[in-house]
């Protein structure tokens, strides 16, 4: 079993142990909470650049308040711009199978708004005992192994998303109940923005595609263009060698640099129960390889 960094923070050592290939790692030896120092702060900050999701095991004592407050550590936490935060708390955003909680397709968190957050800390609260696990694929990899000729096409890119998509389309075995949630409560305010297909990280300078579900169209290009060049694009970001798969386990913390990363919430758990609560961080406006920033240019 090889540590890649081993810093003494503190009166504990911090481990970091890569899990794939691309992307991933587990920090093992260390307590999560709102009252570690900066040294032990700057050291995940550090990994969480490095490997853009990373996973903490037990951290059981964490509750809704210790969560809201450790994530403070990271950013200034900020609530979703349309669905109602948790009961009893300033910024959580419960993920509940049997409330809709099933977000079963690939995507970036909020792209559809212009500062779309920076990071997102998810805690696993109640997990099934098989199945539920989610991906998270590397998207500063993804831009950089692509064919130099889509390269440079993509850099010259901009997509609109936009939180009013075809839902029912994309998950043909929803509930009515589920349908309308989505209608009257996640889209009950339209975003569309405009993102460069490809930003510049603002503290790694990568490359990274911003792609996912939320996007509408490509601009300047037809419907079925738009489509296709998509799925090209986006088939380059989810292939396996660009991917991690973390099983739950109740009490988990991931934390994903919402910048360079896509995730897909796997929806194989059946009528089983699955419970997540998510605080994102603010994010900055992003910018394109030409130096032009997003723009929210719809709001109803």
């Amino acid at each position: 079993m090889s540590i890649v960094e081993k810093n003494k923070v503190a009166n504990s050592v911090l481990e970091v142990y890569p899990i794939a290939g691309q992307i991933g790692a587990e920090i093992r030896g260390i307590h999560l909470s709102s009252d570690l120092d900066t040294m032990t702060v700057n050291a995940i900050k550090k990994a969480l650049l490095q490997y853009k999701v990373i996973f903490f095991r037990g951290q059981k004592h964490l509750d809704d308040t210790g969560q809201e407050a450790f994530a403070k550590l990271f950013g200034e936490p900020e609530a979703h711009p349309t669905v109602p935060i948790k009961e009893g708390s300033n910024y959580l955003f419960e993920l509940d199978s049997e409330h809709g909680g099933r977000a079963n397709s690939w995507h970036t968190d909020v792209t559809f708004i212009d500062t779309y957050p920076k990071a997102s800390i998810l805690r696993a609260v109640v997990v099934p005992e098989s199945g539920g696990d989610t991906v998270w694929a590397n998207t500063a990899i993804a831009y950089q192994n692509l064919p130099t000729e889509l390269r440079n096409l993509a850099d010259k890119l901009w997509a609109v998303h936009t939180n009013d998509y075809d839902y029912g389309g994309r998950h043909p075995n929803r509930s009515q109940e589920d349908l309308e949630r989505h209608r009257k409560v996640f889209a009950s305010t339209v975003y569309e923005t405009e993102h460069p297909v490809v930003r510049i990280h603002p503290e790694t300078g990568e490359r990274t595609l911003v792609l996912g579900h939320f996007v509408k169209k490509i601009k300047g290009l037809s419907s079925s263009d738009s489509a296709h060049l998509f799925s090209i694009l986006q088939d380059h970001v989810t292939r396996l060698e660009n991917t991690v798969r973390w099983h739950w386990e109740a009490g988990d913390i991931a934390i994903w640099d919402n910048r360079a990363t896509q995730h897909y919430a796997i929806n194989d758990y059946g009528e089983k129960h699955r419970v997540m609560r998510r605080v994102t961080l603010v994010g900055e406006v992003p910018v394109s390889v030409e130096g032009q920033t997003s723009k929210t240019y719809k709001k109803d």
